[in-house]
């Protein structure tokens, strides 16, 4: 995930400082991109403000430094829409933020778009239940010199359950996903309690 589309992600929720940028990259950005560091949004806001992406005010601290406050440019809308709206491409890897970058913004989209966003995904992701689910998992003739047979196997039908389970396990959320959309049945908030567990 390019971090100038989660930067203007950020920015169009809330125009920002930097401090308030490093906030966002240490909560909930953290699960779109990990280790972001503040020398690297510096220089990709600059690069930005360069392109008319993005624009800075400065608000004036006393006895503090100034700071900038970031603006997404109705350019940098326009950029980011188009990375929303463009076609979608499953990553290999389950987990990959795309997905989850463009439904955490999908209210910058139509419930059909989603819905076919969703269908890709899924459809995506059965066809490879199907066609690797039960693959031949031999791993080699022989084993190497020092090579455990019996836990190297343990260890690699139990990532193989979990990798199947995960699977399985995102299929059937985006699938109820899906049908809540289809249905007009709303997401409620979880309980307090819940929700910290």
């Amino acid at each position: 995930m390019k971090l100038e589309i989660l930067l203007l992600g950020a920015l169009l929720n809330r125009p920002s400082t930097g401090y308030e940028l490093k906030r966002f990259f240490d909560t909930r950005g953290r699960f779109q991109r990990s280790k972001t560091t503040m020398s690297q949004a510096y220089r990709t806001l600059a690069t930005m403000e360069e392109r008319g992406w993005v624009e800075h005010t400065i608000e004036e601290r006393p006895g503090a430094s100034n700071a900038k406050r970031y603006h997404v440019t109705e350019e940098g809308h326009t950029v980011f829409i188009d990375w929303l709206n463009r076609p979608y491409n499953p990553p290999t890897r389950v987990g990959d933020p795309d997905l989850y970058a463009r439904l955490g913004h999908a209210g910058f989209m139509t419930a059909e778009q989603v819905i076919n966003l969703l269908d890709i995904e899924i459809n995506t992701r059965l066809g490879e239940v199907a066609r690797y689910r039960h693959r031949d998992r031999t791993r080699f003739d022989e084993p190497p010199p020092g090579y455990d047979v019996e836990l190297g196997g343990q260890m690699d039908e139990w990532l193989h359950r979990q990798g199947a389970a995960a699977m399985d396990r995102h299929i059937a959320a985006l699938t109820e996903l899906r049908r809540r959309l289809l249905d007009g049945e709303p997401l409620s908030p979880l309980p307090a309690e819940e929700a910290v567990r």
